[in-house]
């Protein structure tokens, strides 16, 4: 460790290498729960992108495993620390180093808040429209790292297709460019798109060309009861069969509903199974909500509010974004699933899980992305009580069999981490596991970029 240590400081600041175990000890983890989680024998911030590379040369010369981290708002356990590793936190490269606006592109270091940018590129008419729902602390680089998703993925879609250049650095220090900053551009093989989602498995990002789209008008919610999650499901599938595009398509069932109620006092129906919550930002929004509230009804809400105007609109959206916080308090822990699933099959899935809940006796809660299919089940138990702990990893498993027999995938936006390696094998099958495991002996021949996570 010694000399690990003093190999890295011969191109970092002193004050950018921390080895106090205290102090290290809280960049061992990230927010995902049964992950386990090493000691780092240091933990380095670098402020530019020589300093990365000196650390990855340092290490690769020690054969000591790195592990890339954002903001650890990750809940797959991507970004754990390994026992006597370095992680590599990359929160000090905070920069956003360009915004162009007739070009629509934003260049950012991975340190960027998501909220900062979009707030930095509103005030060029512009928007970044990927948001997680933790926009407010996770990064840009986390969000690639994982290839988050978010609220608004229904219409604008998710961070994959924002991305259009990068600045890496591999395993060895090299730095490698991929894409452009061109509006098209087929030239080779898409490695940017490679390190979309690779948490920190393929390298180090430092850099990003982000694509950016015009700001759109503010939009306008409503929300739609309905007594059963067959018939929210059956909304859903009426929307997007008759042609709409919202820019949000939310749903929170009844257990949902009643947890925030519980945290916000916002007074939302728990007569309700299913709630269902529409915004569109179109240039007519009012017409679009009404068409989508006669769909609902068709469908058999029971209740259909629109909101009169955009202050309104974001209350509604404020409970969907309370709904993880508020599923938290329940029993003090959560286990957050990240199933998805076809559109048609939603309420399979929500029925499934419901039956779930019923049989392990414990309350498991689903928000989801309803207009891409992305659910979150998020099991509720008490960390303290060793048999509703061990009940509760068995219904987040038997929660991803479920989606795989629906025809879904396992994670549409949280990632693979530690928490579903063995169920990625399971959807990848036997050839696709081992062509991937082929890209990453690639690109890090020694094995040392964030070992032991995603395969």
């Amino acid at each position: 460790m010694s000399t690990l240590v003093a190999r890295l400081r011969e191109g970092l600041p002193a004050e950018a290498v921390l080895t106090d175990p205290d102090v290290t000890a809280s960049y061992a983890h990230d927010m995902a729960g049964f992950c386990p989680a090493g000691a780092p024998a240091a933990v380095v911030l670098p402020r530019t992108v020589e300093q990365v590379r000196h650390v990855l040369r340092t290490a690769s010369a020690l054969r000591v495993p790195v592990v890339p981290q954002g903001a650890r708002t990750g809940l797959s356990g991507a970004a754990n620390a390994v026992d006597g590793c370095v992680v590599l936190s990359l929160l000090r490269m905070d920069r956003i180093l360009e915004i162009d606006p007739v070009n629509r592109i934003a260049v950012v270091e991975p340190g960027v808040v998501n909220a900062d940018l979009s707030k930095a590129v509103a005030a060029h008419g512009l928007a970044y429209p990927p948001d997680p729902s933790s926009w407010e602390q996770c990064t840009i680089g986390g969000n690639i790292g994982t290839g988050s998703g978010g609220l608004c993925c229904v219409k604008y879609g998710v961070t994959a297709e924002y991305v259009l250049g990068l600045d890496v650095v591999l395993a060895d220090g090299r730095l490698l460019s991929t894409g452009r900053r061109t509006a098209k551009g087929v030239a080779g093989y898409d490695l940017t798109r490679l390190f979309v989602g690779s948490e920190g498995t393929l390298g180090v990002v430092v850099r990003a060309v982000l694509a950016l789209r015009p700001a759109p008008p503010p939009s306008l919610a409503l929300a739609a009861e309905f007594p059963s999650a067959a018939a929210a499901g059956d909304a859903v599938c009426r929307i997007m069969a008759a042609g709409h595009t919202p820019a949000l398509l939310e749903l929170m069932d009844a257990t949902t509903v009643r947890a925030v109620n519980r945290m916000t006092r916002m007074d939302l129906p728990e007569s309700t199974r299913a709630l269902l919550l529409a915004a569109f930002d179109t240039p007519d929004p009012g017409a679009d909500l009404a068409a989508v509230a006669a769909l609902c009804r068709d469908a058999g809400a029971t209740g259909v509010v629109p909101a009169d105007d955009a202050a309104e609109s974001e209350l509604l959206l404020a409970a969907r974004r309370a709904a993880l916080p508020a599923l938290e308090r329940v029993k003090g822990t959560t286990m957050i699933d990240d199933v998805c699933v076809p559109r048609d099959r939603l309420a399979a899935l929500l029925e499934g899980v419901e039956r779930i809940a019923g049989r392990h006796g414990l309350t498991i809660g689903v928000c989801a992305h309803a207009g891409d299919g992305n659910t979150h089940p998020t099991v509720c138990f008490d960390a303290s009580d060793a048999d509703e702990a061990r009940r509760a990893r068995e219904s987040f498993d038997e929660i991803m069999a479920l989606g795989l027999e629906l025809g879904g995938t396992i994670t549409g936006e949280h990632g693979v981490g530690l928490l579903k390696r063995a169920w990625l094998a399971r959807e990848l099958g036997p050839v696709g596991l081992e062509l991937q495991r082929a890209v990453r002996q690639v690109f890090d021949p020694l094995g040392i970029l964030n070992p032991g996570k995603v395969l």
